[in-house]
């Protein structure tokens, strides 16, 4: 993040310690109890949140510790673990159960025999995965940069860290919620159907493992079952269901739940696919989703089709209390040809405009008393747009726009710009 990008109003308006990190680039990795490098305790944020996505993943190997820890210093409220199963029913925090691009364990000769294809929600993979690991084999293992061509930088950190547990992750959140300031936790079941019914480990045998069991064992075991510290949050919609009819009350909580959405044109929940194709009694699963959803649910439901009025007031009156959507959607936008250098890095990566326009489901999920937390914002150059106007558009500004629109938080691979975007965004709206 240059700080030349910044408008002068907008400068003027940002804390020294923000400007100083912009104009800085990444900052170097603090002590464990060294003084935050952004304290908002006695800010009023209005309810608005950043949640690192992964950790400061813009500067550091994405679901490790350190990116964690980065990512609380910058000044992030939640941090967001994906999470999936060793072979001993661990639950650690990785972006796949396939970690052949984020670990070493390409290198190891000793795992070179569990290279194997798998199906994973009907896609063919190869490569490691976590179910075939135990947890002691899998803390063996280092970290990497997994978009090393885009982020370069991270590379350096390449093998110094270990994969975590989610409960190590929580155990992160309690010791830096100190001060007045409380850090919360943000978890991702990934492919739950897999693990729970479809997917097999190398051996053959069924994995058979809740991640939702698992995920709610260990926020009780670690204390942690403050509704304002942990939202929980999935691509699927069967496994939000059961947390919020059973897993949660048999636990004696209640957790906010969100509702992920893929691609609301050409993307399907992997859940309904699957048990269409087995033919589950839908009802039994779903309840009245179904008759709410325009044409029933079936094999081919689309997100957009779960992304209406009707479909968004259901589930916030029978499961979620926000829903999770890409911004590419919410913010409908248009391929650039060709590419544009916006950074003059002599790169041309930018590669699309948004079209001005908002989708309903925003407004509708808003009226509906859902929080929309859209995905992901980063700062480098593949991941930005132009706005309407044709002007190429930062990631600090993507940010205040959402903001603007209303969400009450987003994820982002940079807090730290983050943080700026909303000092700015209540500093504007304060009128100072």
């Amino acid at each position: 993040m240059r700080l030349r990008a910044l408008p002068l109003r907008c400068r003027k308006l940002v804390p020294a310690f923000v400007l100083l990190a912009l104009a800085a680039g990444p900052l170097p990795l603090p002590a464990q109890d060294a003084t935050p490098v952004h304290d908002s305790r006695h800010r009023d944020t209005q309810g608005l949140i950043v949640i690192a996505h992964r950790g400061a993943s813009g500067y550091r190997p994405e679901h490790t510790l350190e990116a964690y820890r980065l990512a609380i210093r910058m000044g992030a409220d939640f941090i967001e673990p994906d999470l999936v199963a060793t072979r001993d029913g661990v639950l650690v925090a990785r972006h796949e159960n396939e970690i052949s691009g984020t670990t070493d364990v390409a290198s190891r000769p000793e795992f070179g025999g569990r290279r194997t294809t798998k199906t994973v929600d009907g896609q063919s993979v190869t490569g490691w995965f976590t179910e075939d690991f135990t947890l002691a084999e899998l803390k063996t293992l280092r970290a990497r940069e997994r978009i090393p061509a885009i982020r370069p930088d991270n590379t350096r950190f390449d093998g110094m860290y270990p994969i975590p547990t989610f409960a190590e992750v929580v155990q992160l959140a309690k010791r830096e919620s100190r001060g007045g300031r409380v850090i919360g936790v943000y978890p991702e079941t990934k492919h739950p159907t897999y693990f729970a019914r479809e997917g097999r480990r190398l051996d053959g045998a069924p994995i058979n493992v809740s991640l939702g069991a698992k995920l709610v064992e260990t926020l009780v075991a670690e204390g942690f079952t403050d509704p304002s510290r942990v939202f929980i949050q999935s691509f699927e919609v069967e496994n939000l269901i059961e947390l919020k009819r059973s897993l949660l009350p048999s636990a004696g909580i209640d957790v906010p739940l969100v509702q992920l959405y893929d691609d609301f044109h050409t993307a399907t929940p992997y859940d309904l696919r699957y048990n269409v194709r087995r033919g589950a009694d839908l009802g039994a699963l779903y309840g009245e989703l179904g008759a709410v959803v325009d044409g029933g649910l079936g094999e081919r439901t689309r997100y957009g089709t779960l992304a209406t009025e009707p479909v968004l007031r259901w589930m916030k009156a029978n499961y979620a209390s926000g829903i999770g959507p890409w911004k590419g959607n919410l913010l409908p936008r248009v391929a650039l040809s060709p590419k544009q250098d916006a950074d003059g890095d002599g790169r041309a990566e930018l590669g699309t405009r948004n079209l001005g326009l908002v989708h309903p489901a925003l407004s509708w999920a808003l009226q509906a008393g859902l929080q929309v937390h859209p995905y992901t914002l980063r700062a480098e150059e593949p991941f930005l747009t132009q706005g309407a106007n044709g002007v190429d558009q930062s990631a600090l500004a993507e940010a205040v726009q959402l903001y603007g629109l209303g969400v009450q938080g987003f994820f982002i691979d940079q807090p730290d710009v983050g943080v700026a975007a909303r000092e700015i965004f209540l500093d504007l709206n304060r009128g100072r």
